[in-house]
Parts: structure tokens; C-alpha cells; sequence
């Protein structure tokens, strides 16, 4: 075989039932919490003294991100002695990736390629993190011989077979996402089609949504439409050429009546157009986990609370939004761990506004003696143990031993 005949590689199944056996066991240990189960089976609810947990009826790890750290834990046992290398991270948490760097599985860039992928061996692993990766990243890996090891999202693969199947139509995506997202721009790489001759326009808001609009009904030129979009569309990308058929899909963990109102806005546009709908599809790819932690929340706000406590990674998407679903009704604080309640007058959280951690004073929880009723979520990609710690805090900030937990 000559050096530039590309060495393809099978992907590698690692999901051996005596490594499994292995795996499960230690992610059981590192991330569990007995805590946590014990409030699930008393109804997500705990009191203790004048102090009450409420937890949501779904919250924390999803199938979809179980099943990337369980092939991530058996990618090092099978390969004990072979360098693996991550793209970026294998979910949205501070904790899980620190677990991995303790494995001695190596992060590789993800927003560019640069000279670490070039020098990837046969011999070396490559993990693809539940996001999946650009398709260029993987012919790159695939280039190298590298093994793979893709714990992609299936919710994530269905949002590919979506956009793959719009550009054979001729149909250019609308994808719903941040365009600086992982899996956002994988799936921008997958919206050009097998042929690469697909395209695509990212958009996040509704005001981007209506700006859009604004163009397709003729009321805003292409050069101001490329102005705002330059950035988040496909090479090439021509509007008076690639919007005449489109097709919505979306991020997986965006916020699902977002993306239903986007739907509903480009179809008004393109019928106002058109005259008809034949131009334009939709497809809904929001993630079930997704849905349900934000449905459970909705639920849970139902209820009377002192203030909600949203725990993840700050830049897990998911978990952003139920943020922004919880600080429409009460006073909510997103945390990426126990460590930021301080104490029982300051909590320092993540503000969405200005994209950063801030400390903010909170006085509901000093008079001890008094009734406070506290919620607890989290997003698909927090381990129960940081719920558990978190909970924990709680009460010890309120004079309550854990031990009485």
C-alpha cells in the first residue's frame, strides 16, 4: 500500500460483556449517589427540619450520555496500552472530562484541526464525543488509521439522516443550534450531503428567525441577510439561489417550542412567497431526554419553591435552557457545582446575560427557623454525584448534619 492510499479503519465495538461488566461498576462508583436515589423513590422530595428538597421528576444523566462515558471507560480498558485521544470533550461537564484526563485520555482540539491529528498512528484510538464531529474530522482520523471509538448520540445521527436527505432533495437546512456548537457544526458538515453539494444557514433566535423572514418575503436584501449570517452559512452559499426550497431541523437540545415557532415562521414566510408549502419541511429532531427534563421542570414549577438551583457544565446547551425556563418564575441560580453555594447569603452562578460567573447575594435561606422549599435540576449531562453534594450543601448551610440524610 503506498503512503497515500488512505488506511481506512473499522470503527471498534467495545462494548464486550466482561469489559461492560468492568465499566459499569466504576462509572456506578464515580458517579452515582444514594442520596439522590433515595429522594426519587420518596417522590423528589426531602424534608429535614425546616428545610425541603424538591428534585425533578426527570433530571441528570440520559441514556444517549450514559452510553458515550460507558464506551469512553471501555475504550481504555480495551486499549489499555494505546494512546486515545478525545475530540474536545466526551460530554458537557467539568467533572466527567476531569475523569478521562485521569485516565490518561488526551482532549484533541475540536473547533480546528492542527498538527496533532496529522501525526496520529494506526496505533492510536480516537474517541467521538456524544456530539459527534465534522465529517472532515473524521476522514482526517480515518486518513491516519487511527481505531475509532464513536459514541455519537443516536438523537443526534437521526438530525444527520434528516439534513443528508434535505440537500439529495435539493432542500438547504435551517438548523436551529449555535454555529459555534460541536454538534451543530457537525451536523453542518453532514447538511452538504454525500455529494457535498448540500447547504445550510445556521440561526439561533427569533429575531434571527425574523430577519430570515424578512429576506425570503422580499423585504431585506441578500447582502444584509449575508451581513448577519455570513458567518454561520455554508461555502458557496448564494440566497437568491439557496433559499428557494429549505428545510428546518435543529440542534438537539434547543428549547422545543423555540424551534416549533422557527417552523411555524419560515412556513408562513415561504407560503407568503410561494403561495404554497411544497418549498418547505420540517422534521422534529429535539432529543427526548431533552424534552423530558424540560417538561418535568415546567411541572415542577407548578408547585410553590424559594428559589431553583440548576446544576451543569456551563456550556451544556441543554442545561442552559432550563435555566432560562426557571428564571421566568422564581429566583434561579445556575451552578456547576456545590463549591459555588458559599454560603448561606451568596451563591456564585453563571449569568446567560453577560457569560460569566457572578456572585449574587441571597437572603431568603439565613433565618433557619423558617420554612424554605428548594429546587433541584439538572441537565442530560450531570452525574447524580454532584446532585448529591449539592443537596448536601444545602442542608449543611442550614445547620443540618448529612449525616441525618
Amino acid at each position: 500500500m503506498s503512503d497515500a492510499t488512505p488506511k481506512k479503519r473499522k470503527r471498534i465495538n467495545v462494548r464486550r460483556p466482561d469489559v461492560m461488566e468492568k465499566v459499569q461498576a466504576e462509572v456506578q462508583r464515580h458517579y452515582e449517589s444514594s442520596i439522590v436515589e433515595k429522594i426519587r423513590a420518596n417522590e423528589g422530595s426531602l424534608t429535614v427540619g425546616h428545610t425541603t428538597i424538591k428534585l425533578a421528576r426527570q433530571f441528570g444523566f440520559c441514556y444517549g450520555v450514559e452510553r458515550a462515558i460507558d464506551l469512553a471507560y471501555a475504550a481504555r480498558k480495551v486499549f489499555a496500552d494505546n494512546s486515545i485521544y478525545l475530540i474536545g470533550e466526551i460530554i458537557h461537564n467539568q467533572e466527567v472530562n476531569r475523569q478521562l484526563e485521569d485516565m490518561n485520555i488526551v482532549s484533541l482540539p475540536w473547533k480546528e484541526m492542527n498538527e496533532q491529528y496529522d501525526q496520529l498512528t494506526e496505533d492510536d484510538v480516537v474517541i467521538v464525543p456524544a456530539f459527534g464531529a465534522p465529517t472532515s474530522y473524521i476522514e482526517k482520523i480515518e486518513e491516519r488509521g487511527a481505531a475509532i471509538v464513536d459514541t455519537t448520540c443516536g438523537d443526534v445521527m437521526k438530525v444527520w439522516r434528516r439534513v443528508r436527505t434535505y440537500a439529495k432533495q435539493g432542500y438547504t437546512s435551517i438548523i436551529h443550534g449555535k454555529a459555534g456548537h460541536e454538534e451543530t457544526r457537525a451536523t453542518a458538515s453532514r447538511a452538504l450531503g454525500d455529494a457535498k453539494d448540500g447547504h445550510y444557514i445556521v440561526i439561533l433566535t427569533l429575531a434571527d428567525t425574523d430577519y430570515l423572514c424578512g429576506y425570503l418575503k422580499g423585504e431585506i436584501s441578500s447582502a444584509n441577510l449575508m451581513k448577519r449570517f455570513g458567518h454561520a452559512v455554508s461555502e458557496g452559499f448564494d440566497p437568491e439561489i439557496h433559499l428557494q426550497k429549505v428545510g428546518v431541523a435543529n440542534q438537539t437540545t434547543m428549547l422545543k417550542s423555540e424551534t416549533e415557532e422557527i417552523q411555524k415562521r419560515v412556513c408562513r414566510a415561504i407560503t407568503e412567497r410561494d403561495g404554497k408549502t411544497e418549498n418547505f419541511q420540517f422534521f422534529d429532531t429535539i432529543c427526548g431526554a431533552t424534552q423530558e427534563r424540560q417538561d418535568a421542570l415546567f411541572e415542577m414549577l407548578k408547585n410553590h419553591m424559594d428559589l431553583l438551583l440548576v446544576v451543569g457544565g456551563y456550556n451544556s446547551s441543554n442545561t442552559t435552557h432550563l435555566v432560562e425556563i426557571g428564571q421566568e418564575e422564581l429566583p434561579t441560580f445556575f451552578i456547576q457545582n456545590s463549591d459555588r453555594l458559599t454560603s448561606l447569603q451568596e451563591i456564585v452562578h453563571f449569568d446567560l446575560e453577560h457569560k460569566s460567573e457572578i456572585t449574587t447575594e441571597y437572603t431568603n435561606l439565613l433565618d433557619t427557623s423558617k420554612d424554605v422549599i428548594v429546587g433541584v435540576t439538572a441537565g442530560a449531562s450531570c452525574p447524580n454525584n454532584l446532585i448529591e453534594s449539592t443537596i448536601q450543601r444545602i442542608f449543611e448551610l442550614r445547620g443540618i448534619d448529612p449525616k441525618e440524610l
